[in-house]
């Protein structure tokens, strides 16, 4: 007897079995036949719900990207919490490493899954610029900012931030990441015309790191 189920719990489904396979044999490896027989359906059910392998690896990485991206949002927009310890609230709610099973996170940083790193790194800045262009926005009312073009200063930053600090380079020691988050809110000052130290002084706010 064909079991029916709900289009939400089907799509899940496709999306579970589909992070299997890309995490075992990578996404150029898996085909659609692969996730048709994995989850047991037709090519018109999984099509009803996704055109194409592209439209399946998209949706996982938005899936990934919402368990950390909302977190930082709602840091974001919490306003009985200092404006400074809300940035640095958002970037450790940011931080994919804490936020992703180990192995998914390891998979996605490996070289046969390259696209799905780059879409995530895309739609990281995509979610996060109007998030981050917020906070300078409300800083820069506050006086303690000066910039007349705060989403593209964001925009840089979070390049920066994302490419710099990438948790798939392998070289990437705790001390040189905290060297270089520690460079990158030294020049951020500078960037938004903050008095100095407004960043740097505060990072002790940032979860899990020590910058005593």
């Amino acid at each position: 007897m064909r079991v029916v189920k709900d289009a939400i719990t089907r799509r899940n489904e496709i999306l579970d079995r589909a992070e299997e396979l890309f995490i075992a044999k990578g996404f150029d490896s898996t085909s659609t036949n692969d996730i048709l027989d994995a989850v047991g359906i037709a090519r018109g059910t999984l099509y009803y719900h996704f055109r194409s392998k592209e439209e399946v690896m998209d949706a996982l990485i938005l899936r990934y990207g919402e368990r950390y991206l909302s977190a930082a949002a709602k840091i974001a927009d919490d306003t009985s919490i200092p404006l400074i310890e809300r940035i640095f609230r958002v970037v450790g709610a940011m931080r994919f490493r804490e936020t992703t099973q180990t192995d998914v996170l390891t998979h996605i940083h490996n070289p046969q899954n390259a696209l799905m790193h780059q879409k995530l790194h895309s739609m990281t800045i995509r979610h996060m610029l109007p998030v981050f262009t917020q906070l300078v926005r409300e800083g820069t009312g506050e006086g303690l900012f000066d910039t007349a073009f705060p989403e593209e200063c964001v925009e840089m930053i979070l390049t920066y931030a994302i490419v710099a600090l990438d948790e798939a380079d392998a070289e990437m020691t705790p001390e040189r990441s905290a060297t270089k988050l520690f460079a990158m809110m030294y020049h951020m000052e500078r960037m938004l015309k903050a008095k100095e130290g407004t960043l740097t002084n505060a990072m002790k706010h940032l979860p899990g790191e020590d910058h005593e």
